[in-house]
C-alpha cells in the first residue's frame, strides 16, 4: 500500500493497493491505467474498472465522468514508471540474464537459474524463486505483474533473474528500461509472426534484445541459425553451435554411463570443456550449453557448472516423462512452433507414437497445416483437439490441420482426447501430448478456463 500522493502529482488523501491495465484485476483501492494495448484498447473499459473498486484512472485523453483522474501524454510508459515506484524497483539492483528466440527459452532460462547460485526464474513456467512458485499470465509479464514479480525477488533478497524475453515483450516495449547482463538468442524460426506481420519484423524484433545488454555484458547466439547470423555482421556477438566456425563449437556428442557427453571448444581461448548432460535430445544439447556459456561468463567456477548440468532434471511441461506406474511413456511437451513439434517428433521416432494435439486459435495460422501435416506422417495414431481455441471455433481449426488427411481422430474436448490416448496405449507405445506443457488454463474466448494437461494424465491414474 502507498499514499496516491507518493506516486502521482494530485492533491487526493487515499490509499493504492495495487495497479493494473486490466479492469478484471481491479480490486478496492486499484489504480486502472487505461493503456493502449496490442489487442485490446483498455479505455473502453473504465467503467468496469470504477464498478470494480478502482480509485484513480490514468488516462491519455478527456473522459465524460467526474472521477478522479489524471492525462498523460504516453500512457505506456507513464504506465511503466508508475509500477517502478509503487513496487520500488531500482532495475541497477538486479543481474538479469535474457534468454529469447522462437525455441528453447523456457528450458534454458531454467536451467540457468539452477546453475548460478541465489538466481530466480521468470517465464513460461511461472516465477521460482527458490522453492516458491507463482503463476505468471504470460512469458514475460504485463508492467504491472513484471514489477510485481521484481519486488517478489527483492523480498528474497535475490539480486540474479535468469528470464524469458519474448518476442511480444520487446516489440511492446515492455523491458525497455532493463540493461541485461547476458542476453542470449537461442533460435529464430517462421513462427510467432501473427503480431509482428512479417518474418522480417518478427526478426527484428527479437534482435532489439542485443541492444539491451549492459556495456560490460555478453550476447550469445545460435551460429547456426542462419536466421540470425545474417543478420549480425555489425554486431558483437559470440556464437555457439555444431558450426565449426562458431566461438563455441560443439565438437563431439557420445552416449556414456546414461549422459550424453558434449564436447565444447572455446576457440578463442583454446580450452576443451566435456559437459556430461542428461538430455539425449538434439534441441537440448544446444540448451545445455547455452545455459552453460551463460554461467560461466557471469563467473561461476566451469567445474561447479559441470557437476550441476549432471544433476538436472527435466523442466516441467518440456519434454517432460511423466509415470504414474504405467507401462508405456508418457511425454508431455509444450510445442507448438514448427520447429519444436519437428524436434520432438524426430526425439521420438523410433517409438510407436500416439499423438494428442491441438493449435491456438487467433495465433499463426499459416502454419497449422503443416504441423498438422507433420504429425500425420510421423504419428501411429493422430489425434486432434482443442488447444486455447480462444474466438475460432475447434472443428475449423482441427479442418486447417488435417487438411483432406483422413488418418487422424479427431476428438474436440481436450480432457477426452488424453483419456482415450491413455486407454489406447500399450506397453510399446509412446503417448505425446503437446501443445500446452504445464500451463493452467485453457483461452476459450476471453476467458482462462482452469485446465491442466498434468492434472488430466494424473487423475487418469487415480
Amino acid at each position: 500500500m502507498k499514499k496516491l500522493s507518493t506516486l502521482i502529482d494530485y492533491d487526493l488523501d487515499i490509499n493504492v493497493y495495487g495497479i493494473t491495465d486490466d479492469y478484471s484485476l481491479v480490486k478496492e483501492g486499484y489504480i486502472f491505467v487505461a493503456t493502449n494495448g496490442y489487442y485490446v484498447n483498455h479505455f473502453k473499459y473504465i467503467n468496469e474498472a470504477i464498478d470494480n473498486g478502482c480509485v484513480f484512472l490514468v488516462v491519455d485523453r478527456e473522459i465524460n465522468i467526474d472521477f478522479p483522474h489524471i492525462i498523460v501524454d504516453n500512457i505506456n510508459n507513464y504506465y511503466n514508471d508508475l509500477c517502478k515506484k509503487y513496487y520500488d524497483i531500482h532495475l541497477d539492483d538486479y543481474n538479469f540474464y535474457g534468454i529469447t528466440g522462437t525455441d528453447g527459452k523456457t528450458t534454458t532460462a531454467f536451467i540457468v537459474s539452477q546453475l548460478i547460485d541465489s538466481c530466480a526464474y521468470m517465464g513460461t513456467n511461472g516465477l521460482i524463486i527458490g522453492s516458491v512458485e507463482y503463476s505468471l499470465s504470460n512469458t514475460t509479464p504485463c508492467i504491472s505483474e513484471l514489477y510485481d514479480s521484481l519486488s517478489k525477488i527483492k523480498k528474497s533478497n535475490i539480486k540474479n533473474v535468469s528470464m524469458e524475453v519474448s518476442s511480444e515483450a520487446l516489440l511492446h516495449n515492455r523491458v525497455k528500461d532493463f540493461r541485461f547482463k547476458v542476453v542470449a538468442i537461442t533460435n529464430v524460426t517462421g513462427d510467432h509472426i501473427g503480431v509482428h506481420k512479417s518474418f522480417e519484423n518478427y526478426l527484428q524484433c527479437k534482435l532489439k534484445i542485443i541492444d539491451l545488454v549492459r556495456e560490460d555484458g555478453i550476447v550469445l547466439v545460435n551460429g547456426d541459425d542462419k536466421n540470425i547470423k545474417n543478420n549480425l555482421l555489425d554486431k558483437k556477438c559470440y556464437t555457439y553451435g555444431f558450426s565449426k566456425k562458431c566461438d563455441f563449437c560443439i565438437d563431439k556428442v557420445l552416449k556414456k554411463d546414461g549422459f550424453l557427453l558434449v564436447n565444447l571448444i572455446d576457440k578463442n581461448n583454446h580450452k576443451n570443456f566435456e559437459i556430461l548432460s542428461p538430455f539425449f535430445e538434439k534441441f537440448n544439447i544446444y540448451n545445455v550449453v547455452l545455459a552453460f556459456l551463460i554461467a560461466k561468463n557471469v563467473g561461476v567456477d566451469e567445474n561447479i557448472i559441470i557437476e550441476k548440468i549432471k544433476k538436472l532434471n527435466r523442466v516441467k511441461g518440456r519434454c517432460e516423462e511423466l509415470n504414474f506406474g504405467q507401462k508405456f511413456k508418457i511425454v508431455l511437451d509444450y510445442a507448438h512452433t514448427i520447429h519444436a513439434v519437428e524436434s520432438i517428433l524426430d526425439a521420438y521416432k523410433n517409438d510407436k507414437l500416439i499423438v494428442v494435439t491441438g493449435a491456438a486459435g487467433g495465433r499463426d495460422k499459416e502454419k497449422r497445416s503443416i504441423i498438422g501435416q507433420m504429425i500425420i506422417d510421423n504419428s501411429d495414431v493422430a489425434i486432434f483437439t482443442m488447444d486455447d481455441p480462444r474466438y475460432e471455433d475447434v472443428d475449423d481449426i482441427i479442418n486447417q490441420m488435417v487438411g483432406n488427411n483422413k488418418k487422424y481422430i479427431r476428438i474436440k474436448n481436450r480432457k477426452e482426447a488424453i483419456e482415450y490416448a491413455l486407454s489406447i496405449a500399450n506397453d510399446n507405445s509412446t503417448v505425446l501430448i503437446i501443445g500446452k506443457g504445464r500451463d493452467n488454463y485453457m483461452a476459450i474466448e476471453d476467458k482462462k478456463i482452469p485446465y491442466s494437461d498434468y492434472d488430466v494424465i494424473k487423475n487418469y491414474f487415480l
